[in-house]
């Protein structure tokens, strides 16, 4: 059969999925190309990944979170507690950063390398007040 109009699969173009090119996506490096690269991007790479030494995830700790745990940290030894003052450093705790998610009512001394502006307007309005560095 090496001639003819059909190529010996007759006049319903094959039987099965003949027609498709395969099942599923079988075949998709070939005739289902121009379907998946009309829906994006497939094959080879793109972009770029940042390397591991550069991308540095910072721990946060709110002051919701803060206020919960005082207590237990003054136990611990962790914080310390004079009068009504608590005084915390927080990076010896494994944190890097404070957000203002939540309220303060007591007031304390925070040692942290980071805080947003919010937070130590929190702080701050407790009658506490926060040493970055």
């Amino acid at each position: 059969m090496r001639s003819g109009r059909t190529r010996g699969r007759g006049h319903k173009k094959g039987r099965g999925a003949g027609l498709r090119g395969g099942r599923g996506n079988a075949g998709s490096h070939k005739t289902k190309r121009v379907m998946y690269e009309r829906a994006g991007r497939v094959w080879g790479r793109s972009g770029f990944t940042r390397p591991p030494a550069v991308v540095s995830a910072s721990a946060i700790l709110n002051l919701k979170l803060l206020e919960e745990s005082l207590d237990r940290w003054v136990a611990d030894g962790s914080a310390t507690r004079k009068g009504k003052q608590f005084s915390v450093d927080l990076g010896e705790l494994g944190f890097d950063k404070l957000l203002a998610t939540g309220e303060l009512t007591r007031p304390c001394t925070i040692a942290v390398s980071a805080a947003s502006a919010r937070a130590i307007q929190k702080v701050e309005a407790a009658g506490g007040e926060v040493q970055l560095g």
